[in-house]
């Protein structure tokens, strides 16, 4: 397309596949600051969960709950081991030290590299996500 018939887009959600919603909106509220958006039953157990960093952000994270073995054999390992998720920041140290005091647990220790300040660290299902500051 041309610039000027280019096409607005953005990332709506993400799903994240999770044991339990209750668990799940606890943990990334209380451990991350994260903030639920919106919380609506859908019938049959299911449920329409939708997280956000606060303020909230475009983009959010769908909580899906596992509905059988093979979506259970999924959670915490839906990137394969490999980082899934990437949470920027503007105060990198400032979050790194929340985090760690509410007991989020780092896989490393902070590192400078081309592109910022980045350490890894894993959600309650063992998912891991990069903390990052980039530079300018």
């Amino acid at each position: 397309m041309t610039a000027a018939g280019a096409a607005r887009r953005s990332l709506g959600a993400v799903a994240l596949v999770v044991r339990d919603y209750d668990e799940a909106i606890a943990w990334y509220r209380d451990r991350l600051g994260f903030v639920c958006v919106e919380d609506t039953p859908l019938g049959d157990g299911k449920r329409w969960v939708l997280m956000a960093t606060n303020p909230p952000a475009e983009t959010r994270i769908l909580l899906a709950r596992a509905r059988d073995k093979a979506q259970e054999r999924a959670i915490g390992s839906q990137s394969g081991g490999r980082v899934f998720l990437f949470l920027h920041t503007d105060d990198f140290q400032r979050d790194f030290a929340a985090f760690r005091a509410h007991g989020v647990r780092f896989l490393e220790a902070p590192r400078d590299e081309a592109y910022g300040t980045v350490a890894v660290f894993e959600d309650l299902y063992g998912n891991k996500w990069d903390l990052l500051q980039q530079k300018p």
